[in-house]
Order: structure tokens, then C-alpha cells, then sequence
């Protein structure tokens, strides 16, 4: 892994430029967030509706107030409990937050990553970063620089190489401006965490008022058809199972498929860290076998497995 040129990243960024940036979650394509050309770049290399929102990172919760206003005591609470790190949380805008940035909204969404090249990029550059994940809209986000750059090529002006992200999916988005406070987007700091941290019920809704990236019916998702079945669903699949081209199932339970070579049973982790670290890259790489199908074996019914599940059920409506 070569050293990631942090000055480079920024003088590019600085100019209205696009970077690919990794953070702890997935890897981002950044724009500085105040340049209306640097994030018209990022809607046109994603294919990214407009009024879909995008998350700004920052390098200090010193900056927050710069782009957040009426930042309640709960916000505090939980950016001491988990910035940096992989909770987004839903501010009212300043009013000078672009359109770009918010998709129209009076809202905007904030977060402090974790990663070290992240920080270092944003400690150099100053002001806030707008990176959604680097990959074509409602495509499988990358979780290794080469992902990036097997997405998007050499559209990208800089990919920075921070290794395999450590956490593997998206944030958590937690909408704190209006009460009672919402979790808009499961992730892996889960809703018993921030119940501990708050010392309340949170709820999550279902709907994304305001409007959250991921929040699209179909995200996540490979090119190859995909479905999400129960256990007792694949046995009667793999029972019945006549087609002539190879299918590619993804499960943590025992199947036994010895009596056919066109059925690849690929095992994953049995916990929700270990699984959600895999769980993009497992997608891209089956993704690659041109395979009839990606049938993947549906999680435990667990909030610990709320964002994996959510982001299997979108990765599957094809």
C-alpha cells in the first residue's frame, strides 16, 4: 500500500476537485463541500440523483457549528459517545449549506470519521468534506481502493489507498433536529447503543423524513439478479435446483450442495461485525463470476443485524 499523498488530496479538493477517501465505513468520493463545482462532479460521476443528500465529514466538532445550527444537548451526548466514528447525525443547515450538499432540504447531515487518512485530509484541508460512498448510484459500495477504482476508474482525480475499510457498511444516521429524536438508517452502532448513551427509547422509522443517502428502495446491490431467502427456503431451493448455469449462495448455515459443481456455497461470519466487514467485498466478488443468480441467506431477526439486514433487502429487489 503506497503512503497517501494527503497534500495532493487537498490541492485538489481545493480546486473543485474529487478524491476518493477512506473511511472506517466505506470509501467516499470527496468534494470539498463549500465548491458547488466539486459536488456537481460528485452527482455526475455517481449518477446521483440531485435531490439526494450528501453526508459532510468534519475533522473537529469544533467546525460543527459552522455548518449545523441549534445543535441540541442529545447531539452532544452522542457525537462524545461515538465521533469519530460511524454515526451521521441530522442537523438543522446553516444558511449558507449549499443545495448540493442537502438536497434541498433544511437539513444537513454531519459526521466525524474515524480513519486515519480521513482525519488527516480533513485536518489539512480546513473546512468540510462531502464524500457519499464511491461507487455508481444504488451500486455496491467499495470497501478497498481497488473497488474504487473497478468503479469509477480514472474519472476519479486521486484515490487514496487506506487499506480495507475496518467497519465495512454506512453510518448510522440518527436525525436529531426535531423530537423526538429517529434513527433515519441502521448501522453498526446500534439502537441499544445509543439507547445507553441517551437513556431513552430511540425509534427508528422507516420512512426518511428528511430525506437520508441508502434510504432508496434498491441500493447496495450487485448487477447479477440477487434474492434474500430464509434457510428452510434455500433447502427447498437447492432441493429443486435444475438450471445448467451456476449459482452462487451466501450463507452461515451448513448446506449440503455436494451433488452439484454449478452450486458455490460461500460461507460468512456468524457475528454482525465479522459479516458486515466482508459483506461488500463478498458481493463484488460474485459479482465478478457472472453467475445466474446470488442467493444469500436471510440474517438473524436481531437489531445487532439491523444494518446488515437492511442493506441485504435492498441489495436484493432487482
Amino acid at each position: 500500500m503506497i503512503k497517501p499523498n494527503i497534500e495532493k488530496a487537498v490541492a485538489i479538493l481545493r480546486r473543485g476537485g474529487v478524491v476518493a477517501i477512506p473511511t472506517e465505513t466505506v470509501y467516499g468520493l470527496g468534494a470539498d463541500a463549500s465548491s458547488a463545482p466539486g459536488l456537481q462532479k460528485i452527482f455526475q460521476l455517481k449518477q446521483r440523483p440531485i435531490d439526494h443528500p450528501l453526508i459532510v465529514h468534519l475533522g473537529s466538532i469544533d467546525a460543527l457549528t459552522l455548518w449545523a445550527r441549534d445543535v441540541p444537548e442529545v447531539a452532544l451526548r452522542l457525537a462524545g459517545a461515538f465521533w469519530p466514528g460511524p454515526l451521521t447525525l441530522i442537523f438543522k443547515k446553516q444558511p449558507q449549506v449549499l443545495d448540493w450538499v442537502t438536497g434541498g432540504q433544511d437539513t444537513v447531515g454531519i459526521r466525524i470519521p474515524s480513519h486515519p487518512v480521513a482525519l488527516a485530509v480533513l485536518k489539512a484541508q480546513g473546512g468540510g468534506i462531502a464524500a457519499p460512498s464511491a461507487n455508481r448510484f444504488g451500486r455496491i459500495s467499495p470497501t478497498t481502493a481497488q473497488a474504487v477504482y473497478e468503479e469509477l476508474g480514472d474519472a476519479v482525480d486521486l484515490i487514496l489507498d487506506g487499506g480495507q475499510c475496518e467497519v465495512g457498511v454506512e453510518s448510522t444516521i440518527v436525525d436529531v433536529s426535531r423530537t423526538p429524536i429517529r434513527i433515519l438508517r441502521p448501522g453498526m452502532i446500534s439502537v441499544q447503543a445509543i439507547e445507553a448513551v441517551l437513556g431513552e427509547w430511540v425509534g427508528i422509522t422507516d420512512t426518511s423524513v428528511p430525506r437520508v443517502s441508502g434510504s432508496h428502495e434498491s441500493h447496495y446491490a450487485p448487477t447479477t439478479q440477487t434474492r434474500l431467502l430464509s434457510y428452510e427456503d434455500i433447502e427447498h431451493y437447492l432441493a429443486h435446483y435444475s438450471n445448467q448455469l451456476p449459482v452462487a449462495i451466501m450463507a452461515f448455515s451448513e448446506f449440503n450442495v455436494s451433488t452439484s459443481s454449478l452450486l458455490q456455497v460461500i460461507a460468512m461470519p456468524k457475528t454482525p461485525t465479522a459479516y458486515a466487514h466482508q459483506l461488500y467485498q463478498q458481493l463484488r466478488e460474485l459479482d465478478k463470476k457472472n453467475v445466474y443468480e446470488i442467493i444469500i441467506e436471510n440474517v438473524p431477526n436481531d437489531s445487532l443485524w439491523d444494518a446488515i439486514r437492511d442493506r441485504l433487502t435492498r441489495a436484493s429487489v432487482n
